[in-house]
């Protein structure tokens, strides 16, 4: 019979096995005096290795609770994160034109931004600005790293700057972070919650309002939640997945969910911004606190040991690079995906080397040929195509943007015969008119045929008449002579549409006739 496999207890400590190396001072059990922490004393459900930073090597969830390092960059990034959550919050409640700055009404198909109001036909503009986008993203990457995820991402905003300093004050390490010195009790797990949940539930509120609008949600908010269940239930499941994603999944998002970490690295370049170690002047390693000599140069790659004559760099292995990281990587080991350039660690860094003696800049933000010792060009390949498409993406959306009317119209040929002739020799074709009332007013709507010999009206015999933003499908009727069409059996000739302010489009159509 095979050996049955060792159960792993409930407390996550990997049994012991006997080691399998012989190592000298095995006791048998799993303790090997060699130190080493490697050796196959694990259980072999155990990983070879830690594959993420919040997963521990048998399965079980490692908790993340970074300390705080209060330094240069922390304050930059604290104005720039809450001056982020106001905009976020008030920006559906501006008005230009009387429209909302930004609206995505995906039941009326209507999508506003600065004013402007597009709809699904207004593919190239949509498609101008994706492309205005998503290459923004790529210059900004290609320049600065990962930056966008530790100084602009909500993910990163509201997580660094809401949720773990409510963590941090019901844990009493408000201020410096890190682990709590003692458990907080269950009625303070209920009140953090509670606190939670408001917090959860107002970013939902806000979330819905970029999509139904304020002044409807408003109303909505004084309603039963029967009166408009689709809405209610949005704002539920918005609710319910941000208090998964702050109170349970939190850093993994960033490097499990988001995209964005995955594409980072064909994005950047050797000589694309990072936050870095530089391993020259920080190896070798050694533990202890030491004031060196101000008449010791900075430019020496490492300094000797006044004991041990020994070589040494000026990492002192103090770990507050790894215990302010809020992915709970170390930034020691080289660039990395779960890295977001928060420059926590930079700031952290630098504070331990103002301590001891030595110049800040140990983690720092640079290159990887920077840390080469190479030449880092601001001008290369990428940041010149970048900044090319963008300009040309810009110029197309401002052109076609400056040619839209304030409305749409689109003429639609009747299903059936395509002609009819009349009594008094007289020919009708008839069509449909696509209308969309892109104004702030309402607008009536007239039409005539630019051909003296045809006469086109609606089918109503009057005026189509849309409020802000409607859209209808009207008949229209155009009848001319017969001889019009004698020959080839078809006329080329324009339609001209006019709204009551005064904007006019003309609009090319084929009558048919007979021979």
């Amino acid at each position: 019979m095979s050996p049955a496999l060792p159960i792993i207890p409930r407390n996550h400590e990997t049994p012991k096995l006997p080691c399998k190396n012989a190592c000298a001072g095995c006791t048998g059990n799993g303790g090997c005096g060699s130190g080493a922490d490697d050796h196959e004393h694990s259980s072999v459900l155990a990983a070879e290795e830690q594959v993420l930073p919040t997963l521990r090597r048998d399965g079980s969830r490692n908790w993340i609770r970074p300390s705080l390092s209060q330094g240069f960059y922390w304050h930059r990034r604290r104005f720039l994160a809450y001056g982020l959550i106001a905009f976020f919050v008030t920006l559906p409640h501006l008005r230009i034109a009387g429209k909302p700055y930004v609206l995505m009404d995906i039941a009326k198909r209507e999508f506003t931004f600065f004013g402007h109001t597009f709809y699904p036909t207004d593919t190239p503009l949509l498609a101008c600005l994706m492309l205005m986008a998503f290459f923004s993203i790529m210059l900004v990457t290609a320049l600065a790293g990962r930056v966008w995820c530790g100084w602009g991402c909500p993910q990163t905003v509201y997580l660094e700057f809401l949720f773990r300093p409510i963590d941090r004050f019901f844990n009493n390490t408000l201020g410096r972070g890190g682990k709590s010195r003692r458990a907080p009790s269950g009625l303070w797990m209920v009140a953090k919650f509670f606190v939670y949940l408001i917090c959860c539930l107002f970013l939902a509120h806000t979330f819905l309002s970029y999509f139904v609008g304020t002044d409807r949600l408003a109303a909505w908010m004084r309603m039963s939640p029967t009166q408009h269940p689709v809405a209610f239930l949005v704002m539920g499941g918005a609710t319910i997945g941000l208090l998964f994603n702050f109170l349970y999944f939190r850093e993994q998002f960033c490097m499990i969910a988001c995209p964005y970490g995955r594409f980072q690295s064909v994005m950047l370049d050797r000589k694309s911004f990072i936050v870095a170690y530089d391993s020259k002047r920080g190896e070798p390693r050694k533990r202890g606190k030491r004031i060196e000599s101000q008449a010791e140069p900075v430019s020496t790659p490492y300094t000797l040991d006044h004991l041990s004559l020994e070589p040494r760099g000026d990492c002192i292995e103090c770990g507050r690079c790894t215990a302010v990281c809020p992915t709970g990587i170390d930034i020691r080991d080289g660039l990395q995906l779960e890295c977001i350039h928060c420059a926590q660690c930079v700031d952290a860094c630098d504070d331990i080397m103002g301590k001891i003696g030595k110049p800040a800049g140990l983690i720092r933000y640079t290159s990887q040929d920077g840390l080469a010792g190479l030449p880092t060009r601001l001008i290369r390949a990428r940041t010149v195509i970048y900044p090319t498409i963008i300009s040309v993406a810009t110029v197309l959306f401002l052109v076609i943007l400056s040619s839209k009317f304030a409305f749409d119209a689109r003429i639609l040929r009747m299903p059936g015969a395509p002609f009819s002739v009349a009594r008094d020799q007289h020919v009708q074709n008839n069509f449909r008119v696509r209308l969309v009332n892109r104004s702030q007013s309402e607008q009536e709507y007239s039409i005539r045929s630019t051909n003296t010999e045809a006469v086109a009206r609606w089918s109503n015999e009057g005026l189509i008449t849309l409020s802000p933003g409607e859209s209808t499908l009207a008949p229209l009727d155009v009848q001319f002579p017969i001889q019009t069409t004698s020959g080839d059996g078809f006329k080329d000739t324009h339609l001209e549409i006019a709204d009551t302010s005064g904007q006019t489009r003309d609009i090319p159509i084929r009558l048919l006739g007979p021979r």
